[in-house]
């Protein structure tokens, strides 16, 4: 990998920042997320070397940058890639091109699979032409780097003050006892999921098993919030499972992490008892809110949501790059 800056005949520089002390100068360009900066650089979830702006002279053309859950671990997620508005479009798309690909290079190992982006949008992007043209834009390099459209999701918020729904005594419910307790019921519910990162992670060859411990291993190991908000649904009397649900808090927020019901018990209404016990345990810890976040496609599980009293307040996209280095020609 290089960490060198690199000119350009048209007199752009492309480079990494120095340090902390130039996150002012990324932030001339603006995204949703600025705000999560200064703390990502201070824990170590963002470096200097992952965070690449496009400059001419003092001025910011573009800017890209990597995210990992935690100090000392691999980028795993592209969760900046701003391109100054103002410029051409044919010309912010080329320095936004050459920008991916040079940091691109100098940030992940070559040969290994280059982490997801994703990017927070609004929802109603495409009915404001404006910000549908600029994310056309910024969509049209990624596509041109070799990455494809993976997903559109929506993000979803319950706030302090909305009824949480009462118990209906259908289900009974106990905290998951260890991980084993957790995965097993997950498989399962993996096999027939209609979320698309599960169906890309079966579509790859990996067992519903082990994407299971996977996901498991990666996201639900690292919450420091307390396990005992996990919980198992299950059928008053015998304790046959049903599903569960994950309530936790991740480095930002609040949120139901993840949620399902088992294959044999779904069309059931199952769901809403599950979510809303979710939601019961983390607005009983008085949460400024909790966030949440399905597919656009997973309408069953958006109309839960929905019922429950979450509202639609973004959407998300993602890209990803399918072949390692596919990019780098």
């Amino acid at each position: 990998m290089t960490t060198s800056s690199t000119s350009t005949p048209d007199g752009v520089t492309l480079r990494p920042l120095s340090g902390p002390d130039e996150l002012d100068l990324f932030c001339r360009l603006s995204y949703v997320l600025d705000h999560e900066l200064e703390d990502d650089l201070a824990t170590g979830r963002r470096l200097p070397s992952w965070m690449w702006v496009a400059l001419r002279g003092d001025r910011v053309l573009a800017r890209i940058s990597w995210w990992t859950d935690k100090e000392g671990g691999a980028p795993l997620a592209l969760d900046f890639f701003d391109l100054a508005p103002e410029l051409p479009e044919q010309e912010r798309a080329g320095i936004g091109l050459r920008l991916l690909e040079t940091a691109t290079a100098a940030v992940v190992p070559e040969g290994a699979a280059r982490p997801e982006f994703g990017r927070f949008i609004p929802e109603d992007w495409r009915e404001i032409p404006e910000t549908r043209a600029r994310l056309e834009t910024l969509f049209g390099v990624l596509e041109a780097s070799g990455a494809r459209p993976l997903v559109e999701r929506l993000r979803l918020e319950w706030l302090p003050g909305t009824p949480v729904p009462e118990p209906t005594g259908r289900l009974e419910f106990r905290p998951v006892r260890d991980r084993e307790d957790l995965v097993a019921l997950m498989t399962p519910v993996m096999e027939g999921t209609l979320d698309a990162h599960g169906k890309a992670d079966l579509a790859s060859g990996l067992p519903a098993r082990e994407a299971a411990e996977q996901h498991y291993d990666e996201e639900f190991a690292h919450y420091a919030s307390p396990r005992a908000w996990w919980q198992v649904a299950q059928l008053p009397g015998t304790g046959e499972p049903v599903g569960f649900v994950v309530p936790a808090r991740n480095n930002y927020n609040h949120t139901i992490a993840y949620i399902g019901v088992l294959p044999a018990h779904r069309g059931k209404g199952y769901i809403d008892d599950i979510l809303a016990e979710g939601t019961g345990i983390l607005a009983a810890q008085d949460v400024p809110r909790i966030r949440a976040a399905t597919d656009l496609g997973n309408v069953p599980m958006a109309n839960a949501f929905a019922r429950t009293g979450y509202a639609v307040f973004q959407r998300a996209i993602n890209f990803v790059w399918d072949t390692p280095g596919a990019a780098r020609s």
